[in-house]
């Protein structure tokens, strides 16, 4: 506007708001504004008298978890008509009041879930996703249960549905195998119905078991078991459907042998997850750094000086790591 005054005054208004594609009325608006007039009361609207009795209403037990249509309604049942359902909206909102009414269930706090584990077989993470069967709404079940430390697959299965107690076989048998002693293991996993089971809970009580849980609707605080299945799903071999329930479990049998003896994890310093898992990691790291050591000796000119270094394994891994405090409070 003040470019336009500017120029209005050396070539006229006209050209200047012409120049400057500014509409004449929007500058004369602008240079010359007009006082606000309070807006009169309407001659038909409710008097201060009538007002405070339908906030009254409105405010009565019966009421006042109702939205202004049932009240409106319940009114005229009642044989009484105080005001439109729009004027109650108008009033409550003068009031500050509106918004919604109705009792509203309340959820529980669900806190982050922050776990750590230093090596293996502190920290499990179990899943179950669906492959798909022969025909369009048909499915199998695959259960996999992972260490977060190693992302060795400790146990699966593959069953025509998913059942509590199914899954609850399979955390028994797998905690036997990896000798797994009360007190030493965390098993996380999300809301489903399997996760959340009683006989599932049960076991994990009897045999001295941390059990976490993730928040509803956060898939990443599951997301060691949500790569993993990607892997597999993303594998060339993996097929759009399976012909049986035989064909799955043939497909689980050579992955999972690939994904924890052959696969070489870039979360894992190229390490295999096998290799993580029975500590074999230390040995094979120290191997790779005398290769790249010799290597270095034979042409130092080809690493521009620099000591080449073998990957490291990661010494923690969490799921959810904390913020540090001085984050929090905001310093």
């Amino acid at each position: 506007m003040n470019a336009a005054i500017a120029l209005g005054n050396h070539v006229g208004v006209r050209t200047a708001c012409s120049a400057l594609a500014l509409p004449r009325g929007t500058f004369y608006r602008w240079k010359n504004p007009k006082e606000k007039v309070p807006r009169p009361r309407p001659p038909l609207g409710l008097s201060a008298k009538e007002r405070s009795g339908v906030l009254a209403v409105l405010h009565e037990e019966r009421f006042v978890d109702r939205a202004p249509r049932e009240i409106y309604a319940a009114l005229l049942d009642e044989e009484r008509y105080l005001c439109s359902i729009r004027t109650m909206y108008r009033i409550l909102a003068q009031e500050g009041e509106l918004k919604e009414r109705r009792k509203q269930v309340s959820r529980p706090p669900y806190a982050k879930p922050e776990l750590l584990a230093t090596g293996p077989n502190q920290v499990w993470s179990w899943d179950i996703t669906k492959l798909k069967g022969p025909m369009k709404w048909t499915y199998y079940y695959l259960y996999v249960i992972m260490d977060i430390f190693s992302r060795y697959v400790v146990g699966w299965m593959v069953a025509q549905r998913e059942l509590a107690v199914l899954a609850r076989k399979l955390i028994d048998e797998t905690m036997k195998k990896q000798l797994i002693q009360p007190g030493q293991l965390v098993i996380h996993a999300d809301r489903g119905s399997s996760m959340t089971s009683k006989p599932v809970a049960f076991l994990l009580a009897d045999l001295g078991v941390t059990k976490s849980h993730s928040r509803p609707s956060v898939s990443n605080d599951n997301p060691y078991s949500e790569a993993q299945f990607k892997t597999m799903k993303y594998r060339p071999e993996f097929p759009e459907r399976f012909g049986s329930i035989e064909d799955a479990r043939t497909f689980c049998q050579t992955f999972f042998p690939w994904y924890n003896i052959e696969h070489y994890h870039s979360g894992l310093g190229l390490l295999t997850p096998e290799d993580v898992h029975y500590g074999r990691a230390a040995q094979i790291t120290q191997a790779r750094t005398d290769v790249l050591e010799a290597a270095y000796a034979r042409h130092p000119e080809r690493f521009k000086g620099r000591m080449p270094k073998a990957l490291p394994l990661p010494g923690t891994v969490w799921i959810n790591k904390p913020s540090p405090v001085s984050d929090r409070d905001g310093h």
